[in-house]
């Protein structure tokens, strides 16, 4: 089985807070189908994000069930854990709504393992950070299409993970073409830095999935920012 390709543009938030969750992806529900939403634990990178950072029980809330996530009729939800030990938490991300998630291939604890536990239930994208080699370990289990677990792999386009308008990352590029001539059926999602002048580039390496953070909520018109990505 081949997976198409097709561009997909994931708008991105780094929240502080659920309410910045809120409001952006108020912004541009109707748009897109997919947001990100980046998960910083402090410890896989220094930054700290929602829910890490504590300002009410919106996270408690949708693990008991007694709230959902924005707009969750209208948008998927990615979350990408940019926390070490993946494997205690992602079944809390499973019970919150995730349609997406990725895991990051340099995080502490079983990798693998929290690979294998989400395979078949929802999407998974295994990270790499710029310098890091492009491999999908072997004990990942195959699932019943005989594809890898892994749904997609997303690149790291900048060297400061955890951090928006970080700048783009050169290595990129040649990564997308490598990873592409090694997995040509895995979608490869890129993250960090991707602009209006960078996009194109990346698509035309091979970039299935641009997720975007800083072209997309600093400026004035979002909307306007997603529908001129979508054009590219």
């Amino acid at each position: 089985m081949t997976r198409h390709h097709k561009i997909e543009i994931i708008p991105a938030i780094l929240p502080s807070d659920f309410r910045e969750i809120l409001e952006k992806a108020d912004l541009v529900k109707g748009f897109t189908k997919t947001i990100q939403i980046d998960i910083c634990d402090g410890h896989f990178v220094p930054s700290f994000t929602w829910p890490y950072i504590k300002h009410d029980d919106s996270y408690e809330r949708m693990l008991h069930e007694e709230d959902g996530l924005p707009f969750w009729k209208e948008l998927d939800y990615e979350f990408d854990l940019m926390v070490d030990h993946p494997e205690k938490i992602i079944e809390d991300w499973v019970m919150v709504g995730a349609t997406r998630i990725v895991i990051h291939a340099e995080a502490k604890g079983d990798v693998v393992g929290a690979i294998n536990a989400l395979g078949g239930r929802v999407e998974v994208g295994l990270a790499f950070n710029i310098d890091t080699d492009i491999v999908i370990p072997a004990s990942v289990k195959e699932s019943l299409d005989g594809l890898s677990c892994i749904d997609f792999i997303q690149l790291m386009g900048i060297d400061r993970v955890g951090y928006q308008g970080q700048k783009f990352d050169e290595k990129v590029i040649e990564k997308i073409k490598s990873t592409k001539t090694k997995y040509p059926n895995i979608p490869i999602s890129i993250d960090g830095a991707v602009s209006l002048e960078t996009a194109p580039r990346l698509i035309a390496a091979g970039a299935n999935r641009l997720v975007i953070g800083s072209a997309i909520f600093e400026t004035d018109n979002p909307i306007d920012a997603v529908m001129r990505f979508k054009t590219l």
